[in-house]
């Protein structure tokens, strides 16, 4: 929808609510939500009784055009059940389904100040030194949301976590032995069920609105659903959320802030053992997440160079899990694999030479595609970036990224491809295909421990491309 028609819509939806006349103005779309998404605006309420006169802060969340419009309309009804328990969310201003004035379901709140990018959250934090107020704060947060009872949202969905993501796999058609191995590992460690309560699904450092006085709201909430407490808790806890930083909570506070908190608010006491399967669950998730966000572009369905890149954030989530499974396995840490400048240990001592990007491709001549990549990937980070603001400047970084990750690959991908082969038909198959389906049908359950140790190495190798330096 064009921009101008957009606040014209926004307008008619919001004069049912708010009264008539209203303008819209200011309105701006934010960088990052890859599903879903996100503007800002002003609304001005010209007949309103009694007339304030003034603007009010609004933000708007939409669903892409054509997508079922009960995800949004339960979002609705989720944050009026979490502002009424104590949780913070911003405040419920207005929502409609598909077909409306929007075309496509949506929610408008009321806007709440503070930051949401996690990076600027823990400098905020790093230079405050309230990170365990936060992770505090999390726990009674968390605890006032599993304190609302289910039957209150009617339609909030549930299900068996591990065979939900089984099918989205087999959905998706596209083999991770990695992720075959942490469905086996974990469906065989399955913890005790607990009650369920209402669960957000997507706790986490990104999706808190966080002030002077710390958490002033919790955001997206498209994922919520009925299922274990400690799902939010693992959730929270997983590497993904820390963003670099060393701190198991969200990057800024420790386990023991957390859940102290949480169990003096809830009343309940969390076994740490179970918690860490949750955190390997999360990672699990996290990786099957980004395998489908890489779909919705690849289909077609929505074309963003956010998702497509989001594909490749896969081999994180595998090695994080691959370490959590090795971890609790042998009761220790599991040591990060050493890599060469670019190429695992296992690929150097195959003997397979790191290609020369700066070699000629017969017949071509220099620039190489290497070279030429590094040289558009230059001029986005420094040209393109430094001239754009906001979501712009967002998806210039990660095109540049992209590039990075194209330019990495035809380096290093014709080793890799050769020692994956080897390590393939050390286990009897000849594509990772075959390999998942004997993972899955037990064939190598006698071998798992040995299995896990190549898969980290071939992981590491996707890392080495996607994201070097991830594996320490």
């Amino acid at each position: 929808m064009p921009h101008e028609e957009l606040e014209k819509a926004l307008a008619a939806a919001l004069s049912q609510t708010l009264g008539s006349g209203v303008q819209v103005s200011d309105l701006r779309r934010l960088p990052g939500g890859a599903s879903r998404e996100t503007w800002a605006f002003e609304a001005q309420v010209a007949d309103a009784q009694p007339a304030t006169g003034t603007a009010r802060a609004l933000v708007l969340r939409r669903d892409p055009v054509g997508a079922p419009s009960a995800g949004l309309i339960l979002e609705a009804e989720l944050l009026a059940a979490a502002d009424k328990a104590g949780v913070p969310v911003p405040r419920l201003v207005t929502s409609g389904p598909a077909g409306g004035p929007l075309q496509s379901a949506y929610v408008v709140v009321e806007h709440v100040g503070g930051e949401t990018i996690p990076r600027k959250i823990l400098r905020r934090v790093a230079d405050e030194g309230n990170g365990e107020a936060l992770a505090a704060q999390c726990g009674r947060i968390l605890a006032a949301l599993h304190g609302i009872e289910p039957a209150s949202v009617p339609g909030l969905p549930g299900g068996d976590p591990l065979e939900q993501l089984r099918g989205i796999l087999d959905h998706l058609g596209e083999p991770h032995p990695a992720l075959e191995v942490g469905l086996r590992q974990l469906a065989s460690t399955r913890p005790p069920k607990s009650a369920e309560v209402v669960v957000h699904g997507d706790f986490r450092n990104g999706n808190l609105i966080v002030g002077e006085e710390g958490i002033q709201a919790v955001l997206d909430w498209e994922l919520a659903h009925r299922g274990d407490p400690l799902e939010d808790l693992g959730w929270l806890c997983a590497r993904a959320w820390r963003f670099g930083a060393p701190l198991p909570v969200g990057g800024f506070g420790t386990l023991d802030s957390l859940l102290e908190a949480y169990e003096a608010a809830s009343g309940t006491k969390v076994d740490r053992a179970i918690l860490r399967w949750w955190e390997a669950l999360a990672s699990l998730r996290w990786g099957v997440i980004c395998m489908v966000q890489a779909h919705t572009h690849l289909s077609g369905a929505a074309r963003s160079v956010e998702l497509a890149t989001i594909g490749r954030r896969t081999a994180e989530a595998e090695w994080d899990l691959l370490t959590l499974l090795q971890r609790d396995e042998e009761g220790a840490p599991a040591t990060a694999a050493t890599a060469t400048a670019g190429v695992t240990a296992a690929t150097a001592a195959a003997g397979v030479a790191e290609p020369d990007a700066s070699a000629p491709e017969i017949p071509h001549d220099r620039p190489t595609a290497p070279e030429l990549l590094d040289a558009v990937e230059g001029f986005l980070r420094d040209e393109v970036m430094t001239a754009t603001e906001g979501r712009v400047a967002f998806h210039v970084r990660v095109a540049a990224n992209a590039l990075a990750i194209v330019a990495r690959q035809l380096r290093l991908g014709p080793a890799q491809a050769a020692v994956h082969r080897e390590r393939l038909a050390a286990f009897g198959a000849e594509s990772d295909g075959q390999l998942a389906v004997a993972i899955r049908t037990g064939e190598l359950d006698e071998r798992l421990a040995e299995l896990r140790l190549t898969l980290r190495d071939a992981v590491a190798d996707k890392l080495a491309v996607a994201n070097p330096g991830y594996c320490g």
